[in-house]
């Protein structure tokens, strides 16, 4: 782990909104995963960023996903896990039909 991040996870008091690594951070997940569960819906970042834009988390709302383990670890679990295996199926599939074209 990380100084910045041991630091911040052990303030007494977190600020009231979180930035995507921070949220990460918070909820146990790598920073890279937050966007995936934005697009599960299972994360909301405030306000109505444009998709480029720097995403902010309610602290508040993060700390009642992080004391209800069954909505926010086995639903995201399962939100990861099916993100990653469309991954890897659409990258065997593109493989596969480059090579037959080239074969």
């Amino acid at each position: 782990m990380n100084n910045e991040r041991r630091e911040h996870l052990n303030l007494r008091n977190l600020p009231a909104r979180l930035e995507v690594e921070e949220a990460g951070w918070y909820l146990g997940f790598a920073p890279h995963a937050v966007p995936i569960l934005i697009g599960a819906g299972l994360l909301k970042p405030l306000g109505h960023p444009p998709r480029n834009a720097t995403k902010y988390f309610a602290a508040v709302t993060l700390a009642e996903l992080l004391n209800d383990p069954q909505r926010l670890v086995a639903r995201a679990s399962d939100a990861l896990m099916r993100h990653w295996q469309r991954k890897n199926e659409r990258a065997r599939t593109k493989s596969v039909t480059e090579a037959d074209v080239s074969g």
